[in-house]
């Protein structure tokens, strides 16, 4: 059983099991019902994504310095109560089943999934 760390919108991998959103705008021009048929994802979790402010640096955000300080913000927000606790439920949900976090850009390097992934396997998440 393991995490996967995605990007959504691509060919889900033979053992990836539920994809979770973790976006805070859903897919434009997606139904509803084409969410988890098209890649996007199963189950819409914005809870661990950037707030909205945040989502905007790091689009804006061409410099390593830029990025840091993104990092250390959003990080900041998922060391509020209700974000660690989805955080715990995820990495605990990792040793038990095959399931999958995600956000649509292009580069995880320079996309909130890099600093999930960090946080998780620091809570003891199963990553692949």
């Amino acid at each position: 059983m393991t995490l996967r760390i995605v990007r959504l919108g691509t060919p889900r991998h033979p053992q990836e099991g539920t994809r979770i959103g973790t976006v805070r705008r859903l897919p434009r021009g997606v139904r509803k019902e084409r969410y988890a048929a098209d890649d996007w994802f199963d189950v819409w979790y914005p809870q661990l994504s950037p707030s909205a402010e945040l989502v905007k640096e790091a689009q804006g955000a061409t410099t390593d310095k830029e990025w840091s300080h993104f990092t250390r913000a959003f990080k900041a927000e998922m060391s509020e109560p209700a974000a660690r606790h989805a955080l715990d439920l995820v990495a605990t949900l990792s040793h038990k089943s095959d399931l999958s976090v995600g956000c649509y850009c292009e580069d995880e390097a320079r996309c909130h999934r890099s600093v999930l992934r960090e946080l998780l396997a620091g809570r003891g998440a199963r990553i692949a």
